[in-house]
Order: structure tokens, then C-alpha cells, then sequence
């Protein structure tokens, strides 16, 4: 998350303490960041892993990776920044010969600078081309607005932003072909769904989520990334991630009770019969949220959930 100045953009981590607590950094740790995105977390996982400590920063968003090599500089060779899908964690760490490390961070909110982008087009309230991609590879969002079926349409926007009116948004969206902006496309999707009383948020918000889900796949590579980032902790090791909609909050949720549990065998057999042992324990007690002192100051912290754990002998 990065809050904006007229002078400059600030990188705010959320929850930076929570997250050194989840994470239980000490001096000469080593720690994997999966979305270093400005730099605000790695600075200050690095800062309390001195000295002698280290961390691997990975992001798709080359933007976000030169801001947190500006931010990141003084710290020398303490620190490695490589851009690429953190559903590949396990690969990049490999290729680093960084493993096995002593926590893990994903943080997987978009960032000020991406919404505020007049290229990306993360966000309705700033004109810009229908992409939504975190970085260069993949397919934008425009394919499904200008070419996915109707059917196809109004599935991802039900599926991806629990949208209950989507079946009416992909109707007019097809219809109403082709959109080139988000400012055309977030009119479109008020038109169909109108202005709800009282309701906090824009007509439009959870097509768009839903729109960047599928762009950049995040679900799948959220579900792939837990264990390959699980296969990396050693015996101690930290996981913790920050998740900001009940999507991400469920395949985290799910993943950690799973590994928490000696048997995962489906319900009514007599026998346990998967052979599978318990290899984490929750470190928080549900999910953590921001402070009201944090979300007065960072608004876009507010649906920020964050859960933790830790990694148990093999």
C-alpha cells in the first residue's frame, strides 16, 4: 500500500508492526518478500534483521520494483530484488540459493501508484486503458470486456467479485461494445447496477476486482504460492500474509487450517488413511486487522487482514 504527496510518493507498509511480530524477525534472519512492491515491509524487515540479515524481494510490477531498489539501496547486498509472479517463489529462491529462509510476507493489496497510474487502468476514478496486468506478460483486462462471451462475463464477475448483479453488468457491457477506458467502463457498469443508498462504495468496484483477478490470475497464484513459500520455511520459519477481500482471506484461511491438522482425510471414514502430519500452527488467533489509528491515516488499509504461521518439524 503507498500513500501519495504532492512531492512525492511515500511507500506506507500496513501493519508493519503486526507483521514483524508474525513474522518474528531477529538480527541475521533470512526473509522472502513475494510483493516488495515500494519497498515499505523489506525496509522494515531489514532494518530489524540487522545485523547480518537479508531479504529476496520479488514483484511482477517493474515500476514497483525501481521504486523499492531507490528505497532499498543503502542496505548493499543484503538485498535482492527480482521481478517475476511469486507463484514461483520456489524457483526464484532456488535460482538465489536462498533457502531455506526464516519468514515469508506476502502482502497482496494494490498499491496508490497503481491505482493512480494513467496507463494501468487499476482504477475507475483515473482515465486510462483497460489493463489492469501487474506487469507486461498475461492477457489485459480488455479481452474480457471486448471479446469474452456474455455467459464468460457474467461468470467472472460473479466468481472473481461476488458481484449479485452480474448477470445484468456483463449484459450491458456487451452491448454496449467496444470500451477503450475505465472511465467509459465504470459508466457502463453504474448504468446497469444505478447508485445503491448508502452504499460506501462505486457501482463498479467489485467488476473491477473481479477484472483484475482474472487478468492477473492472482487466485490460482495465491493457491499455488502458499506451498511452494511453506516448502521454503525451516523448522521455526514464519508465513504470514495480508490479504484485502474474502477471496484471498478464504484460500489462506483453508491453506493454513489444512497444514495445522494431522489427518485431512474426508469426513466418516474410520481410518485415517492420507498419511498427513501437521507441519504449521496459526501465530494469530483468527485474522489480525489495522488499528482505527492506522486506518485513519492509511483509508486503504481498512479491509486488511492479516494471518500468520508458523512452521513445525517435519
Amino acid at each position: 500500500m503507498t500513500l501519495m504527496t504532492e512531492a512525492r510518493t511515500v511507500h506506507e507498509p500496513v501493519m508493519p508492526e503486526e507483521v514483524l511480530a508474525g513474522l518474528a524477525v531477529t538480527p541475521g534472519g533470512r526473509y522472502v518478500d513475494c510483493t516488495v512492491d515500494g519497498g515499505g515491509h523489506a525496509e522494515a524487515i531489514l532494518n530489524a534483521a540487522s545485523p547480518g540479515g537479508s531479504l529476496l524481494g520479488i514483484d511482477a510490477d517493474p515500476e514497483a520494483m525501481e521504486m523499492a531498489r531507490e528505497r532499498l539501496a543503502r542496505f548493499g547486498d543484503s538485498v535482492a530484488l527480482v521481478r517475476g509472479n511469486f507463484r514461483d517463489v520456489d524457483s526464484i529462491c532456488e535460482e538465489h540459493d536462498f533457502a531455506p529462509v526464516n519468514g515469508v510476507l506476502f502482502d497482496l493489496g494494490l498499491s496508490s501508484h497503481q491505482l493512480a497510474s494513467r496507463t494501468r487502468g487499476f482504477s475507475f476514478r483515473v482515465d486510462s486503458p483497460i489493463d489492469m496486468r501487474f506487469g507486461p506478460e498475461g492477457t489485459s483486462a480488455s479481452y474480457w470486456v471486448n471479446q469474452a462471451s456474455e455467459t464468460e462475463l457474467a461468470d467472472l464477475i460473479w466468481r472473481f467479485g461476488e458481484e449479485r448483479l452480474s448477470r445484468r453488468i456483463a449484459r450491458v457491457i456487451v452491448n454496449g461494445r467496444p470500451f477503450e477506458t475505465t472511465t467509459q467502463l465504470a459508466k457502463a457498469v453504474e448504468q446497469a447496477v444505478g447508485r445503491r443508498p448508502g452504499g460506501q462504495s462505486h457501482p463498479a468496484t467489485k467488476t473491477f476486482q473481479a477484472l483484475r483477478i482474472a487478468a492477473n490470475q492472482e487466485l490460482a497464484s495465491l493457491a499455488e504460492a502458499l506451498p511452494r513459500a511453506h516448502g521454503l520455511l525451516g523448522f521455526g520459519s514464519r508465513l504470514v500474509v495480508i490479504s484485502y477481500h474474502s477471496l484471498e482471506d478464504r484460500i489462506v484461511k483453508q491453506f493454513i487450517a489444512r497444514e495445522s491438522r494431522d489427518c485431512v482425510c474426508p469426513p466418516g471414514l474410520p481410518v485415517c488413511t492420507c498419511g498427513h502430519t501437521a507441519t504449521l500452527k496459526p501465530v494469530t488467533r483468527g485474522a489480525l486487522t489495522p488499528s482505527r489509528e492506522e486506518v485513519a491515516r492509511n483509508p486503504r488499509s481498512r479491509s486488511a487482514k492479516l494471518r500468520a504461521a508458523e512452521r513445525l518439524a517435519a
